[in-house]
């Protein structure tokens, strides 16, 4: 089937409403994306137009969302657009929704620390793996063999929040200049 695939760059600006339904857990919220220009006369950037989209993402990333989204923080929403046109009072209204397959900080206006949710593996799907003759996959051995010396790790330097990180190595692109 064909889907009108998006990836929407923006802020939460609601926050996040999670619901225990019968098919799921399932998150809602507003996200507010506004498009930024180079005011040429100004020498400065300014806001374009701001687009309100509502978010919704079901089961497991709902629940992280829940856990993880507050208003203000930037954010990168990939899923489905949905577009819907309804007459509501008498007045003819049109409202985009995007169904979220991955949403994530946006790392180029902040930083974040990732913590991986434990999931419970039900008990019917190793027992159907086992059945059928699927061996049972071990896990891996992170220690050291003994006699053997571990590698030794280089730190790597810590530079304080809000100070450039200079490192040797080709100059970087510059961007191409907006043309209006």
């Amino acid at each position: 089937m064909n889907e009108t695939m998006v990836c929407a760059v923006g802020n939460v600006a609601t926050q996040p409403v999670y619901r225990e339904l019968s098919a799921g857990a399932s998150a809602r919220f507003r996200l507010a994306v506004t498009s930024r220009y180079w005011d040429r006369e100004k020498s400065t950037w300014a806001d374009g137009h701001t687009n309100f989209f509502t978010v919704w993402a079901n089961r497991q990333l709902a629940m992280n969302v829940a856990a993880s989204l507050n208003v203000g923080e930037a954010v990168i929403v990939q899923g489905r657009l949905k577009v819907r046109a309804e007459a509501r009072e008498g007045q003819n209204r049109t409202s985009a929704d995007i169904d979220a397959v991955a949403i994530g900080h946006d790392l180029t206006r902040g930083t974040s620390a990732f913590r991986r949710t434990a999931r419970a593996e039900p008990a019917t799907a190793v027992a159907t793996a086992t059945a059928v003759g699927a061996p049972a996959q071990p896990e891996p051995d992170w220690h050291t063999p003994a006699g053997q010396a571990p590698v030794e790790q280089t730190p790597v330097e810590q530079t304080p929040v809000g100070q450039p990180v200079t490192e040797p190595g080709p100059p970087r692109r510059r961007r191409p200049a907006a043309v209006t």
